[in-house]
């Protein structure tokens, strides 16, 4: 796995956790890492697709 896919992932689930104690705690704050998730899950896809096209066009 590439490494910024890796550091995507790591923000994604982190983004995650802070959107659920957000709402639980009744705070509409949670929209925001809400979005947050969603664009480091859209980061970790794009990496994950560029690494493997690179490992393709090295062999």
């Amino acid at each position: 796995m590439p490494r910024l896919a890796l550091y995507a992932l790591v923000v994604c689930l982190l983004a995650v956790a802070a959107a659920v104690v957000s709402f639980a705690q009744g705070s509409w704050l949670g929209i925001v890492w809400v979005l947050l998730a969603g664009l480091s899950s859209n980061m970790c896809w794009y990496y994950l697709k560029r690494g493997r096209a690179a490992q393709v066009q090295k062999r």
